[in-house]
């Protein structure tokens, strides 16, 4: 490709580990292409706004990228780099994930105040999370635990933890390890035991399907291995139909040409936990999540994802 010459600009939200992101992928797009100008456009968004309510309560992770979609949309900013886990499993119209960086620690991170493991921690001990997947797998292992609602950025979430009115939180290891925070981890947890979220520890680069500019640009920065991995998780979430209300977790393993896929679907209060896993051909990522997703529904998660869905 010829030299770029017109600024491509970037939106992204303001927390620390989002500006890192895209800085990041700043960083790979001028590597990319020779002369190409790239520069930020931050951005507030309403997930950012509401930090006192649970994540399920306010409209769950779309809020973090609705405002950076309107941007692409009034083309203020020409691509938006997101935490693929946030990305709900349908985009909006008009757009298209015009690259995946290759997948960084996926693993959930433990972080405690003194127990050097989820097991060591003390009886009724208090971890803090929002999300109600983790919630799920924290309380199925360990139902004495008593959950507090964990919202703000990364230093925020740490203070708590530090204060001593938490004695463990838990966040995505990808997150602690781009910051720097990486001796912060007690322990990772171990996705055969405490699967991560769909897409966790992936960058995706969203664009305007008909830009076929920024398309061009960011297809070098594609990573094919986490594109399929990604690709059989999302379709996993898709099928089941859940919402922010439903703790559900998806990952992938790709080894040479056979894709193993492990999903789950629990109660928020971990009495439940309807767990399967399928190998198949990575030609057929969206296929095997389907399947996968077809066999957890029939074992159980149709009722009970209804209703959790319920109001």
């Amino acid at each position: 490709m010829n030299a770029p010459t017109a600024t491509l600009r970037i939106a992204t939200r303001k927390s620390q580990l989002a500006l890192w992101q895209a800085e990041h992928v700043a960083t790979l797009l001028r590597q990319a292409h020779a002369g190409l100008t790239v520069e930020l456009v931050p951005l507030v968004t309403q997930g950012d706004r509401i930090q006192n309510r649970s994540l399920a309560a306010i409209g769950g992770k779309g809020l973090f990228i609705k405002e950076l979609e309107i941007a692409l949309e009034e083309r203020r900013a020409d691509i938006a780099v997101h935490s693929m886990k946030d990305l709900p499993g349908e985009l909006a119209p008009g757009m298209a994930i015009g690259a995946l960086l290759e997948r960084a620690d996926a693993r959930d991170a433990l972080l405690t105040s003194s127990a050097a493991s989820l097991d060591e921690l003390p009886r009724g001990a208090s971890v803090g999370t929002s999300s109600l997947r983790r919630q799920a797998q924290l309380l199925a292992v360990r139902p004495d635990l008593k959950i507090e609602a964990l919202r703000g950025n990364v230093d925020t979430r740490l203070r708590r933890l530090d204060a001593g009115e938490l004695d463990a939180i838990v966040l995505a290891c990808a997150g602690l390890i781009r910051l720097g925070l990486a001796s912060r981890i007690t322990a990772r947890l171990e996705p055969r035991v405490f699967l991560p979220a769909v897409a966790q520890g992936v960058i995706g680069i969203e664009c305007r399907g008909d830009d076929l500019r920024a398309v061009e640009l960011l297809a070098v920065l594609n990573h094919g291995g986490t594109q399929v991995a990604v690709d059989a998780e999302r379709a996993f979430a898709h099928r089941l139909g859940g919402s922010c209300q439903s703790p559900i977790a998806a990952y992938a393993v790709l080894d040479g040409e056979r894709l193993t896929l492990d999903g789950l679907v629990a109660e928020p209060d971990g009495t439940r936990v309807l767990r399967d896993t399928m190998t198949g051909s990575a030609d057929h990522a969206m296929a095997l999540g389907h399947a996968l997703a077809d066999r957890v529904l029939a074992a159980g998660a149709d009722t009970l994802l209804e209703r959790l869905r319920t109001p």
